[in-house]
């Protein structure tokens, strides 16, 4: 539900802005954002006993130097009490900005460490598959075979030894 708001909040921000303002505003969020990793912010944020005015005061000065429209953007959140949406706002104007500059960010999932010449070629094969600048990075973790995960562009292609070994199983099963 709030990444659905966060969208609406995305589109507002980006309509009639050109590409540095809103890699600024971008990168400013980005900043903003990461203070909700805190508890004790978080908690602060959705307090009801803090005023908004002082909840809108705080989030503007984790920021250097703020524009007007960054500002008056975070003081609507504040008055409307969707502050905890901004690390979601921010997280999709990444998504836009991508989309904007056809340039995505990939996992690679794999059990053990691939090589750096491997990543690159999955990389550039995908680039080229679909038309877009991708940068992958690689994910060492519990999974038994390779997962490619390319979130802005919504796809996932993954090849599974269990996975295979089951569909292998269920052809011979019905060869016999």
């Amino acid at each position: 539900m709030k990444d659905l708001v966060a969208k609406r909040y995305v589109k507002a921000l980006i309509d009639g802005r050109d590409s540095s303002t809103i890699n600024t505003i971008s990168n400013k969020l980005n900043e903003i954002s990461s203070a909700f990793a805190d508890e004790k912010f978080n908690s602060i944020i959705s307090s009801p006993e803090i005023s908004s005015d002082s909840k809108v005061n705080l989030v503007n000065s984790l920021v250097d130097v703020i524009d007007g429209a960054l500002s008056n953007f975070i003081k609507l959140l504040g008055e409307k009490r969707r502050l905890d949406l901004l690390p979601f706002i921010a997280k999709e104007l990444n998504t836009q900005i991508a989309k904007m500059n056809n340039s995505y960010v990939g996992v690679v999932y794999t059990n053990q460490e691939l090589s750096n010449d491997y990543v690159s070629s999955i990389e550039e094969q995908f680039s080229k598959k679909f038309d877009v600048k991708l940068s992958l990075s690689q994910s060492v973790c519990e999974y038994d075979g390779i997962k490619v995960d390319i979130d802005g562009l919504g796809i996932e292609i993954s090849f599974s030894k269990d996975r295979l070994k089951s569909q292998l199983i269920d052809h011979i099963l019905k060869a016999v």
